[in-house]
């Protein structure tokens, strides 16, 4: 049997958790695959002398533990011997800015647990579960490819808003940039951020994220940007120095009215196994700006987007993707490519510049 990563070997994660329960569970749920093998520790430093026996190569760490907190332990992780960190928070709110901090650190991923019923919660996540440590076992850290496929029938973006008209109604010229981001998202978009001028005009985002912590994760950008920064709400206006992004499990779709554009924050099934999608966002952006959007597409595990931003492009939009040596996980962009959307591929470092010179043109 060929294993998934590539080296003729299971899959080997540890799950550094002090809840019992929650180390049972994910033994119980990763362990059905014949590819992962899991060990567990319930705190850093049990962690620690498991690493030297068996180097992981992804760890599930919780923050809140006695003895040493995650954070601590992800710092030496990534300043001794860079391993890919899955943080497994809690839903909790005041769990949210750690976490966004660990992904600052450096962990490439935010799973979250609730307070109660963690087994069932994760029994009806199982298949998320093993594509994230799958994923993550294949992030830019490790050199490895993306080349993992869920078997599921995908739903696309037609189950939220019919396709793109090859040639939309335009009564505006003012400018929009839609972006796609997903695993190593997080700072692949705070460069991109904080690169943007005060009058930049108006920015729509997607980032893969679990619910709670997409209105963290904006308020950390709003305080290092000259931009502001926020989670969506439906009904925000989309206007010059000024960044939306979608909340976590639910889709955001641009719309106009006249000449003003704003956001629809919308319920849905999943698409492309992700709510809030990337394909949502960018059809619904070649609805409503056609030509006048930029779409940018960033690093990611998967294709969300690839098809929408196809669809930009066919709208007159101008289309960027990340390159693969800036990708944390080159599949996202890739999918995009290969799908002839992409006009431009960049590195991450000038997609910023690359886009100002758009939008002054």
């Amino acid at each position: 049997m060929t294993m998934e990563n590539g080296h003729g070997r299971p899959l080997n994660v540890l799950v550094v958790d002090d809840s019992a329960v929650v180390r049972q569970t994910m033994i119980a749920l990763l362990s059905r695959e014949r590819d992962i093998q899991v060990a567990t520790a319930a705190d850093p430093l049990i962690a620690i002398t498991k690493m030297r026996q068996t180097r992981p190569d992804v760890i599930l760490l919780d923050l809140e533990m006695p003895r040493m907190d995650g954070l601590t332990f992800l710092r030496k992780i990534m300043t001794e011997d860079p391993i890919p960190v899955v943080i497994c928070s809690s839903l909790a709110g005041e769990g949210t800015e750690p976490a966004i901090r660990a992904m600052e650190e450096g962990a490439i991923e935010i799973i979250t647990k609730p307070k109660m019923g963690v087994k069932d919660f994760l029994c009806e996540s199982a298949r998320a579960l093993t594509e994230t440590v799958r994923g993550a076992a294949k992030a830019r850290l490790r050199a490895r490819p993306s080349s993992f496929r869920s078997p599921e029938k995908k739903q696309t973006a037609d189950v939220i808003l019919p396709p793109a008209g090859k040639h939309p109604l335009v009564f505006t010229t003012d400018k929009i940039v839609a972006i796609g981001a997903s695993t190593g998202g997080t700072e692949a978009l705070r460069e991109c951020l904080e690169a943007m001028p005060p009058d930049t005009p108006g920015i729509v985002i997607v980032q893969h994220m679990p619910e709670g912590f997409t209105r963290a994760f904006a308020n950390r950008l709003n305080q290092s940007c000259r931009i502001e920064v926020k989670e969506a709400a439906n009904g925000d206006r989309v206007i010059p120095g000024r960044a939306l992004i979608a909340p976590g499990n639910f889709h955001m779709l641009l719309t106009r009215d006249g000449a003003h554009y704003a956001v629809e924050v919308v319920d849905g099934p999943p698409v492309s196994r992700h709510r809030p999608s990337v394909d949502v966002l960018f059809r619904s952006t070649a609805k409503a700006a056609g030509p006048n959007a930029i779409g940018v597409i960033l690093t990611g595990m998967g294709d969300d987007g690839a098809d929408g931003l196809l669809e930009m492009k066919q709208a007159g939009a101008a289309t960027v993707a990340q390159d693969e040596a800036t990708c944390v996980v080159f599949g996202m962009p890739k999918e995009a490519i290969a799908r002839g959307a992409v006009d431009e591929v960049l590195p991450l470092p000038e997609i910023p510049a690359y886009l100002l010179k758009l939008l002054a043109q």
